[in-house]
This record gives C-alpha cells, sequence and structure tokens, in this order.
C-alpha cells in the first residue's frame, strides 16, 4: 500500500529535524515529565529557563476515549464575574464521541488551551481538529478549525481561524515514487484577498531526502539535503536566500551519531561560525538526559557560550 506523502510544512522534515531539533543551548534547562494513568488518560507537564532568567511552563492533559460507543460531556464553568456570586456559567462544553480525543493546556502565562480531535472516524483519511483557547485577565477567546485529509498519493490541509478575520491557510501535497510537489496559500475573507503563498518540491525515500522550498510569497528560497549514510550515521546541510534582503546565502550542515543503542551525539555549524554539540543518553527506561553548547568559532575569546540542559522523564 502506498504511504501519503508528508504535509507541506513536512517536505524538508528529515533536514530540518536533524538541523534544529535535539540541540539543547536554545534554553538554560527544560524539565519534562510525561505520565499516563490507566484509563488512558496521559498528562505532560514541562518547565522551561531561558538564558535571560525567565521561567515558564505548561501542563497538559490528554484523554483518548476508546472505540466503545460512549458519548460522554465535559462541563466547564466558572463564577461569573459581574454579579460576584455564586452563580456559575458555562466557558467550555466538551462531548466525547467514539474515537475522540481531548487535550486541554494551563500555561504559565495564564492561557487556557482546547482541542479535540476526531480522526478517520468521519471518512477514512481525514482528520479533524477544533482548537480553543482562553485568557481568563482579559477574556480573549479565539478559535480554529483543522482539517487534514491523506491519500496514497494525495495530502491537503486546511487551518481555519474562526475568530479573526476569519481567515483560511491551504496546503496540498502531491506525491509519486518519492517526488514530491506542494503549494500553500493564505486567504483572508474580510479582505477578500490572498494573505500569502508559497511552493516546494522534493523527493524523499527512507536512506535521503532532498527539497527546494520557497516560502514567504515565494521571496525566501531553501535548499536542504538528507541522508541516512549507515544505522549509525546521518547528515544534512540547508541553504537559505532572502531575495529581499542580502546576496548572502545561509548555510547550515548537521551531523549526527548514535554512539550506542541508548545514546547519541549531534553537531552543526552555520555560514557564521556559530557551531553546536549536542549529547542525549537514555540513563535507565523513562529518563533522559540532553545536554549541550553553542559557541562563536571566530570569537572564542570574546563570546560566552551557552550551555543548556534537558530532562525527560515518562512513566
Amino acid at each position: 500500500m502506498s504511504i501519503p506523502p508528508p504535509a507541506f510544512s513536512d517536505i524538508a522534515k528529515a533536514s530540518n529535524d536533524l538541523i534544529n531539533r535535539d540541540f539543547y543551548h536554545t534554553a538554560a534547562g527544560n524539565v519534562e515529565v510525561k505520565t499516563k494513568a490507566p484509563n488512558g488518560a496521559s498528562f505532560n507537564t514541562k518547565v522551561k529557563s531561558s538564558h535571560e532568567g525567565s521561567t515558564s511552563g505548561s501542563i497538559e492533559g490528554k484523554y483518548v476515549d476508546p472505540l466503545n460507543g460512549r458519548i460522554i460531556c465535559r462541563l466547564f464553568q466558572r463564577i461569573d464575574p459581574i454579579s460576584q456570586v455564586n452563580s456559575t456559567y458555562t466557558v467550555l462544553k466538551f462531548c466525547f464521541a467514539p474515537g475522540l480525543t481531548a487535550t486541554t493546556t494551563w500555561t504559565t502565562t495564564n492561557v487556557l488551551n482546547g482541542k479535540i480531535e476526531l480522526d478517520n472516524q468521519i471518512t477514512k483519511g481525514l482528520k479533524a481538529e477544533l482548537a480553543a483557547d482562553w485568557v481568563p485577565t482579559s477574556n480573549n477567546t479565539g478559535a480554529k478549525l483543522n482539517l487534514a485529509f491523506k491519500q496514497p498519493n494525495f495530502h491537503t490541509r486546511g487551518v481555519f481561524d474562526i475568530m479573526k478575520g476569519p481567515t483560511a491557510n491551504i496546503d496540498a501535497v502531491l506525491g509519486n515514487n518519492g517526488f514530491l510537489i506542494g503549494a500553500e496559500a493564505g486567504y483572508d475573507v474580510q479582505k477578500a484577498a490572498i494573505t500569502r503563498y508559497s511552493a516546494a518540491v522534493g523527493y524523499a525515500v527512507p536512506q535521503y531526502s532532498a527539497a527546494i522550498t520557497a516560502t514567504n510569497n515565494l521571496s525566501v528560497f531553501s535548499a536542504a539535503y538528507y541522508q541516512k549514510v549507515s544505522s549509525e550515521v546521518e547528515a544534512g546541510a540547508k541553504a537559505t536566500w532572502d531575495s529581499k534582503g542580502s546576496n548572502n546565502v545561509g548555510l547550515e550542515v548537521a551531523g549526527k551519531y548514535r554512539l550506542d543503542p541508548s545514546s547519541f551525539a549531534k553537531a552543526k555549524v552555520n555560514d557564521r561560525g556559530i557551531a553546536s554539540l549536542a549529547y542525549n543518553v537514555l540513563l535507565r527506561p523513562g529518563a533522559t538526559v540532553g545536554a549541550g553548547v553553542s559557541f562563536d568559532t571566530q570569537k572564542m575569546n570574546e563570546s560566552t557560550p551557552k550551555v543548556g540542559f534537558q530532562f525527560e522523564f515518562s512513566g
């Protein structure tokens, strides 16, 4: 059976992940704790400390309702802020249909996010999501409808911002024998105008992939390459040129080496001489530690390296 092509934003995913993921210097410290309850509910708590000294975090709860035919409703209420009495009114009401996934997140910036997903239930290949956010202090709300439809040689997505505009962002990718071609466009209903458009072509097989993308209304061009050299070694590179900026081309080169089944090391360097190193190790099942450093190779005696750590626990 043919595998559906990736989403438009994932045409260069292999190289982007190699260059951007698992480099821990971007924050001074990260802690992530994942737990799962017997009834299928899972929780994810994140705390991040930046190099500037600020700390942020979030707690997420997810519940996946099994395909057992139940329909469960959850009613979220709060005290009326105007009357200041114990009367309540409905803020959000989520109903769980069979096979439905619900996710709720509360951040340290006091933003509440809720999302319900229905995957392959309306029709085969269609995933529907309704996402909402609420800021209690300002009472600002937002809502988006996300749709994704996948078939063996076709993948399209639509993101509709219901509260703002409304606006729509739609992309589509066609794939055949590893060759990929895709496009993306944004549309503002109120202005009756196209607000953004992008295009991409690529080729992807399990051992290697390559992609050329043109984003920001076809003004920023990128060429990316990824190769799985062996079971231990991965390599990739990405070049970017902004036609509305300077004539300089940005270049990033990265590599990954798996030291053993439980640890790996990564390195990357860009055209400005900024180098980054990272190390990740699985201490025991459910406990992972990552460490990273970034420094300017052209100003070794002037700049201070950025060092970061990540601790991840799951159970």
